[in-house]
C-alpha cells in the first residue's frame, strides 16, 4: 500500500512569515480601546438578552454604545491626522 505523503513541512503554522509585524502589532494597539468598548458593548447586550431588559439595562447597553461611538471617533481622527499629517 502506497502512503500519500505532502511535500511541505509538516508544521506551517510556527513559520517566521506567520508573526504579525510591528506595523500589524502597532495597528491592534491603537484600535484596543476600541475593540475593549466593542466587548463591553456586547456583554451589555448578552446581559440584557440574558433576561426581560429593565431600565438599568438599558442604560448600560446606551453607556456601552456611546463609549464605542466616542472611541471610533477618536480612532477616525487620529487616523485622519496620522494621514494629513497633523493638524490643519
Amino acid at each position: 500500500m502506497d502512503h500519500i505523503v505532502t511535500v511541505q513541512e509538516a508544521v506551517t503554522a510556527f513559520a517566521d512569515w506567520n508573526d504579525p509585524t510591528d506595523a500589524e502589532l502597532a495597528a491592534i494597539e491603537s484600535e484596543m480601546p476600541l475593540i475593549l468598548a466593542d466587548v463591553d458593548l456586547i456583554d451589555a447586550q448578552i446581559i440584557a438578552m440574558d433576561h426581560t431588559p429593565n431600565e438599568v439595562d438599558t442604560r448600560r447597553v446606551r453607556r456601552a454604545l456611546a463609549r464605542v461611538l466616542t472611541e471610533y471617533r477618536i480612532l477616525a481622527n487620529r487616523t485622519t491626522d496620522e494621514t494629513l499629517g497633523g493638524a490643519a
